[in-house]
């Protein structure tokens, strides 16, 4: 777990995908297309950690209170030679009210995830870890009872 460059959350509030548009900015890969919350590993950070920092700073909301669905390591998409993590997670749809967009992004939209797997302008392998998730693994098996209401 100790060599990995980054991690990656599709997070769900309510039953819709949190998507984030990327700056558009040559020099950074995948430029203006749409996102997952995360990125790059700080320090000695473990995966979650990592991704529990980029949220707050690019979209301002706490996962810490979130429930983990379902984590997978995947080759990193900038270096496949390295490995990346990737999570799927839920919040309350409520969550929504309180995402402020910080220094990172363009903007951001809350779809359905059917929606984010034939965007024409997402991150390819981003639609290839949800689908992952979605038909071969836990998501495929549990989707429709893990996307309804939110346990109180």
């Amino acid at each position: 777990m100790q060599d990995y460059v980054g991690a990656k959350g599709a997070l769900f509030l309510g039953s819709r995908l949190l998507t984030t548009l990327r700056d558009n900015i040559p020099t950074i890969p995948f430029p203006g297309c749409w996102d997952f919350v995360g990125g790059g590993r700080e320090g000695a950070e473990t995966p979650r950690e990592t991704l529990i920092r980029e949220a707050r700073e690019e979209v301002g909301l706490d996962l810490t209170g979130a429930e983990w669905l379902w984590d997978s390591r995947f080759p990193a998409m900038v270096d496949p030679s390295r490995t990346s993590w990737f999570y799927v997670l839920r919040m309350p749809a409520e969550a929504a009210r309180t995402i402020v967009m910080r220094d990172e992004g363009q903007g951001w939209l809350l779809i359905p995830p059917e929606r984010f797997l034939t965007l024409p302008d997402a991150v390819p392998s981003l639609q290839a870890r949800l689908r992952a998730w979605m038909h071969d693994g836990p998501g495929g098996r549990v989707a429709s009872s893990r996307m309804g209401p939110t346990p109180s």
